[in-house]
């Protein structure tokens, strides 16, 4: 079997597909309020231009695709593509990340299209804290979880950014509410990913005293979780529960970084925290061949950085998260 790998020996074999920079809810830290400049239809990549990128991906080693946007499921026909993209020689995981107001809509076509997983973000389950931090209603979050549950997905992680003063107050009712519903649950640190991601990082929560306050209540022991993602997890002794911390700053985690993110316009970012890319649009729109995709593929993985400069350069990365991907 190939494997792609980086100038620094990490195989490569997770691709987060982004399939719309565009949400229909305003995270402060991801997107700014009244934002619009989104990129036009006509530039995204056609679902025949993404099965042609992933199927060269796949080829290469790539096994693990995600779903992501913007939220995925504001494009149409998300589960035809989720299709056509499983379907693919290679491809074994394919899950996706949403916010899930439509999953309610769309849940049993995802699962039976070939989507094993989900992700849901979640940031508070206080309905007025909700609409202030994302300007969406809680209802309808609560909502899709329960049909993403119905519907078989397994596992479901619960992503909750964690801000000081905001909703760290939280975290052992998010604990609660994953024991009640059998959800894994991650905290994630805020990135300076934009202006609105910096802005964010001002309210940054040191995740040893999360893990403290944790101790203090539950039982937690060391703990494992199958996938592809950087989490390092414990496990609420007793039960199935794992909780997953998500440190891009404190403790990076970029020695076993193993994905690269491919945005709705075709650019293949190489780092969350770097500007190295590749456009791979105009490439695919003169017509070139797959074996030439490959090599464009190998050559843009030779280019990938060894790290991050989040902590040294927060300045450095001036796009949105929502315009990269996931």
């Amino acid at each position: 079997m190939k494997s792609l790998l980086d100038p620094f020996g990490r195989s490569i074999d997770y691709v987060r597909l982004s399939v719309t920079d565009r949400c229909d809810l305003r995270c402060d830290y991801c997107m700014p309020r009244g934002f619009s400049d989104f990129e036009v239809p006509e530039h995204w990549l056609s679902f025949a231009e993404i099965e042609r990128v992933i199927g060269a991906f796949a080829r290469l080693g790539v096994s693990r695709i995600r779903l992501t946007g913007g939220e995925p499921l504001v494009r149409k026909n998300i589960p035809s593509l989720a299709r056509r993209l499983r379907a693919l020689p290679g491809v074994e995981d394919l899950s996706l990340s949403t916010n899930a107001t439509r999953l309610d809509k769309h849940a049993a076509a995802l699962k039976a299209a070939g989507v094993s997983r989900i992700n849901v973000s979640l940031d508070s389950l206080r309905a007025e804290r909700f609409k202030a931090i994302t300007q969406g209603k809680l209802e309808k979050v609560l909502r899709g979880l329960m049909a993403g549950k119905q519907a078989g997905f397994a596992p479901i992680k619960i992503n909750m950014v964690v801000m000081g003063g905001v909703n760290d107050d939280e975290v052992e009712d998010m604990v609660e509410f994953c024991l009640q519903h059998d959800f894994t649950l991650r905290f994630i640190e805020t990135m300076p990913m934009g202006a609105t991601g910096r802005a964010a990082s001002a309210r940054y929560v040191d995740f040893q005293t999360v893990r403290a306050r944790l101790e203090k209540r539950f039982e937690l022991i060391p703990g494992v979780m199958p996938g592809g993602g950087p989490a390092r997890y414990v496990q609420v002794a007793g039960t199935a529960l794992r909780i997953g911390f998500i440190t891009p700053i404190s403790q990076h985690f970029c020695a076993s970084c193993n994905r690269v993110r491919l945005a709705v316009d075709g650019t293949l970012y190489l780092c969350l925290g770097q500007d190295d890319k590749v456009e791979l649009r105009p490439l695919l729109r003169q017509g070139i061949s797959d074996g030439e995709l490959e090599q464009a593929l190998v050559a843009a993985i030779a280019n990938k950085p060894e790290r991050h400069e989040f902590t040294e350069k927060p300045e450095q990365v001036v796009r949105f998260m929502s315009l990269t991907g996931g």
